[in-house]
């Protein structure tokens, strides 16, 4: 009936499993530090960039689609374009389906 000295030691620390603790998180907290630099924060930056490239579109930009056609921007609307991808051939496009801006072109003088 009596306790061994095994339990007894492991009773009176008090909280003894708390050192524990962070060493069994810190392995789960350095893999979430890592994915987040290597990962997470260049996805970011890199969807930063194509939402101001999609923004600074404008009419005569050669763009490429997310489906590969290449064509010529005609018309920049609110949330959609229209391209011109071959002679008498216009497109519809919603914006956020552009890959790529091949060539921009010169900024569109305005008659003052």
């Amino acid at each position: 009936m009596f306790v061994t000295p095994a339990y007894a030691q492991a009773a009176a620390g008090g909280a003894p499993g708390a050192p524990d603790l962070i060493f069994q998180f810190l392995p789960f907290v350095l893999i979430f530090v890592i994915m987040y630099f290597l990962i997470i924060r260049p996805q970011r930056n890199k969807q930063k960039a194509h939402q101001e490239m999609i923004a600074n579109v404008r009419r005569g930009d050669t763009i490429v689609t997310t489906g590969g056609l290449i064509g010529k921007v005609a018309k920049v609307d609110e949330g959609e374009m229209q391209v011109d991808l071959a002679d008498n051939v216009r497109v519809r496009l919603v914006r956020g389906m552009i890959a790529e801006v091949r060539s921009r072109s010169e900024p569109v003088k305005e008659n003052t």
